[in-house]
């Protein structure tokens, strides 16, 4: 067994060794009268324990929401998850050179191997920091309780923010390996990850945070009682529990401060974050003192359009994360404004695959719904202020990754320089301040919406599909066409119809039309490929996906989607240093 312990340097710096993570937290002293020996270790019970230090350790375990152990290839463990949950999905396309950052060509294909520590590996030990860092935090609250330099009220609430950040984490850890060990504060030496109760174990630390946090949370992206309860019915949909989830998301729905964005862009626009849609998102600021701008969102350099004048002159970096063909086939819409459920993929939306930048094009002139724009750069369509999209010139390998780019991550042209990157104090101008949505208002109506269908109860969930409908239906929202000068008119760039369906003709339209909802709703935000897996749809969906899409992206050719790939291999360097106590996935 591998020991956890604790050593306390001249730095205040704590460090937790273990099977799970190697952290190093630095904290400054929060008592003047804190004397470090010269040797450089000092007693534990030299610390006091109250709310001040404790506060700082639990800060200390939001600070891993960001899933940064570094900054060197921060991507691997992006909490977006955009390669784990888009491109490993029929959403998108790994994009860039064949080759370049291989092990995402791994996961695009199936072919994920356990030895592929430097991904695999790298998540696994910056999801279990943040464990570890909860831990830390629920000890010295109980400590400073049992020490009187915490009130049992500073004592219960700081556990509760500690339980809620440990239970996200394993649920971070579950829904990517499923088979997890559970680690509390009382967890010494290494476990094993083979028949463990981890979600009654997630449920119970989020039912310990409803119950014990207030309505209000002490700064913006922190939890609260309602993001609990969010949380833990985001928790039950995950297994399908619909009777547990239902009161929750009632709950959240009729008496929580949500509400959705009056624009669907909002979700997507750093000066418009932790709007009323925003349950639950991690914070990302740039320009603010740190070191190469750690606290920004650096799980996306990659995946700015390649070699575009995006937040620098010099070209921008790097052309990975493409949607796919098939995800913008889905945006598109009949004359009612309805959604093709069924035949959507029968024909393309008009694209610029193999055509030059400097030849003639037209865009798709059928009817799409709007949110299309907002999530993929498509030729001819303004790219977030930057100008028209002109092709290929902003693809670094069409061939590879298809033509269209990914918008959700990019910041607006008048944003630059003040809530992104200055491209010339860091390598990727892509990092910005825009956050990492976890969840929003509109998952909890068409949860809801999905269990109504689900269960033949009600309108079925229309009205609920309608109102995330109608929200994408605000033309003061739509992505307008631009004026000789590059500036925006009142016309939209594209013929958008959108409405809503009124009511489902029964319960078979409305399972699809909930889920087809769900899909072009929360597209490229992580969601997609836990989702199909989560509704036992993955290997229907995706060999389906695969068999027509390695028609246009030769490197899908012969992919096929097996049950083992509805799980992500455990890293050889996690299980070599749990000496054999946590055990590989099947078939890996």
């Amino acid at each position: 067994m591998t020991k956890i312990f604790k050593v306390f340097t001249t730095k205040t710096s704590i460090l937790i060794l273990g099977v799970f993570s190697l952290i190093a937290i630095t904290f400054q002293s929060c008592k003047d009268e804190l004397e470090l020996p010269l040797q450089g270790q000092v007693n534990e019970n030299a610390i006091i324990y109250d709310n001040d230090w404790v506060t700082l350790q639990v800060n200390a375990a939001y600070g891993m929401l960001d899933l940064n152990v570094s900054t060197s290839d921060p991507w691997r463990s992006d909490p977006s998850h955009w390669i784990y949950g888009e491109v490993a999905s029929d959403n998108a396309y790994k994009g860039s050179d064949p080759g370049d950052q291989p092990i995402i060509d791994n996961v695009e294909g199936y072919k994920a191997l356990a030895t592929e520590n430097s991904y695999y590996g790298f998540l696994w030990r910056a999801i279990f920091e943040g464990v570890a860092r909860a831990n830390e935090a629920i000890r010295g609250a109980q400590l400073g309780l049992e020490e009187g330099d915490l009130t049992e009220e500073q004592s219960v609430r700081l556990i509760a923010e500690g339980r809620f950040l440990r239970a996200h984490y394993h649920f971070e850890a579950k829904k990517i390996w499923d088979n997890i060990p559970y680690v509390d504060e009382t967890v010494t030496e290494s476990t094993t990850n083979i028949d463990v109760d981890s979600w009654t174990a997630i449920e119970n630390d989020f039912q310990f945070a409803i119950d014990n946090l207030t309505e209000d949370s002490r700064f913006d992206g922190a939890a609260n009682s309602w993001v609990a309860k969010s949380y833990l019915a985001k928790v039950h949909m995950y297994q399908l529990d619909y009777d547990a989830a239902q009161p929750l998301l009632d709950d959240v729905i009729n008496g929580g401060p949500y509400s959705l964005a009056m624009k669907y862009s909002d979700n997507f626009n750093a000066a418009t974050k932790n709007s009323s849609e925003s349950i639950f998102a991690i914070q990302h600021t740039v320009n603010d003192g740190t070191s190469n701008d750690d606290n920004g969102n650096w799980g996306q350099a990659l995946n700015f359009p390649n070699g575009a004048p995006v937040g620098t002159t010099g070209g921008a970096c790097c052309g990975f994360f493409q949607p796919s063909q098939n995800l913008v086939n889905a945006y598109k819409t009949d004359a009612s404004g309805l959604p093709l459920l069924d035949t959507f993929n029968d024909e393309d939306v008009t694209n610029d695959d193999g055509v030059a930048s400097d030849a003639a094009f037209t865009p798709y002139e059928d009817e799409l719904d709007p949110r299309l724009d907002w999530k993929v750069g498509r030729r001819g369509i303004d790219f977030n202020g930057w100008g028209i999209m002109p092709g290929q010139d902003w693809i670094r390998n069409p061939a590879n990754g298809g033509p269209y780019l990914q918008k959700v991550s990019v910041f607006r042209a008048s944003q630059f320089n003040d809530i992104s990157v200055d491209a010339n104090s860091a390598w990727a101008p892509a990092v910005s301040s825009i956050n990492t949505n976890i969840i929003r208002f509109a998952e909890i109506l068409l949860w809801k919406a999905e269990i109504l269908a689900a269960k033949g109860e009600g309108d079925l969930g229309v009205s609920l599909v309608d109102m995330v409908r109608m929200r994408a239906a605000n033309p003061e929202d739509f992505v307008k066409e631009l004026d000789a000068d590059g500036n925006p008119t009142d016309a939209p760039a594209a013929n958008y119809v959108i409405s809503p369906y009124g009511s489902f003709t029964g319960q078979d339209q409305a399972i699809k039309a909930v889920a087809h909802e769900y899909r072009i709703e929360t597209a490229l935000e992580g969601h997609r490929f836990f989702d199909l897996v989560r509704r036992n749809q993955a290997m229907t969906v995706l060999n389906a996906y695969l068999a027509e899409e390695s028609t246009k992206r030769s490197h899908l050719g012969g992919v096929t989607f097996t049950p083992k790939s509805e799980r992500y291999p455990i890293a050889q360097s996690i299980i070599g240093v749990s000496n054999g106590e946590i055990k590989q996935n099947t078939g890996y």
